[in-house]
């Protein structure tokens, strides 16, 4: 995967997602800091937080990446994995926005040798707490950092595994950094305001993960074929229906951000060759699937890859990447 967009994913949605489970574990080492006789300066803890988290999870990608070389994770276990984060995130979210008291049994809380450990280290050495703690969050993944790890897996290198989770984590770095101004320095009802705005954030990336499962799933119910169906009822024009430009030879160009164009119109009981042209792809765009016909291609980073199928009846075939992120429609007409 492109390692800027990694770091990106990081800076957005993953670094509030991670927020959900993660930024209660350092506000709470905050906390206990702050009530330590010999005080350190306040963004200390923080960075020995955040520090040791980059290189756990720097190390994790390192397995993980040596452990895809081993295995292969399959389009069936992707879309599992994607529904149980969904699931779990929701159920974040509603703990974030106090919804209702049954939330709280999704947060995920650290193994308790674990918290053990940290406690006996917290009253020892209040720096040393944060560090253990920053490397305990390999424990409780976000949702987000889930996928980022399903990426380094099915890199099966472990040096992309490393490079993966390392931009990624380092892209949450702001995120954490504001969080320990906030509880250094703000208000509760500050905090209680700020955690809301996450909460519905993580909701947003919930969907969109749930929607990529959906996708890779064949489901008609996506979000791509809703706002294709409104199209087509309430904004399509009937006289352009004839003008459709039909081509049972297409080309495809695949890069880091996706797949362009994402949308082609074909012949049905004719032959359609795909050749998708790879150019600097390093994201899950490399992974080429077609769900509905079980066809799974593994792009190089540069060059051509060519996919031949015959459609048998008309409607919309959906093509994606292996992760339901990027998509595009392949129309089959008579």
């Amino acid at each position: 995967m492109n390692y800027w967009t990694i770091f990106f994913t990081g800076l957005t949605a993953g670094g509030f997602s991670c927020l959900a489970l993660q930024g209660g574990l350092l506000a709470a080492t905050l906390a206990a800091s702050a009530e330590e006789k010999n005080k350190t300066p306040d963004w200390l803890p923080t960075v020995m937080f955040l520090l040791s988290k980059l290189i756990a999870y720097t190390i994790l990608g390192v397995l993980l990446g040596l452990f895809g070389s081993l295995f292969q994770i399959t389009g069936s276990v992707k879309i599992v994995f994607l529904l149980l984060a969904s699931f779990l995130m929701l159920g974040m979210a509603g703990n974030m926005l106090n919804i209702h008291p049954i939330f709280r049994r999704f947060v995920i809380q650290p193994p308790k040798w674990a918290l053990r450990l940290l406690r006996k280290e917290s009253k020892s050495n209040s720096l040393i707490a944060p560090a253990i703690l920053g490397a305990f969050t390999i424990f409780i993944p976000c949702g987000v950092t889930q996928a980022m790890e399903v990426q380094a897996t099915s890199s099966g290198i472990p040096v992309v595994g490393a490079l993966t989770m390392f931009f990624f984590v380092l892209g949450t770095v702001p995120i954490f950094m504001a969080l320990g101004y906030i509880t250094t320095r703000l208000s509760e009802n500050f905090r209680a305001k700020f955690f809301k705005i996450a909460g519905i954030l993580v909701i947003f990336i919930a969907l969109s993960n749930l929607n990529a499962a959906l996708v890779l799933a064949n489901s008609p119910y996506t979000w791509q074929n809703f706002t294709w169906a409104f199209k087509e009822t309430f904004l399509s024009n009937p006289s352009n229906i004839s003008n459709l430009k039909v081509n049972n030879t297409i080309l495809i160009t695949a890069t880091s951000g996706g797949y362009s164009p994402r949308n082609f119109t074909v012949k049905n009981n004719q032959e359609v060759t795909i050749t998708i042209n790879s150019q600097n792809n390093r994201t899950c765009a490399r992974a080429f699937t077609i769900p509905a016909l079980g066809i799974s291609r593994l792009l190089p980073v540069n060059g051509t890859e060519e996919v031949k199928f015959t459609p048998t009846q008309t409607g919309r075939i959906v093509f994606s990447c292996s992760m339901g992120m990027y998509t595009g429609v392949i129309n089959v007409v008579n």
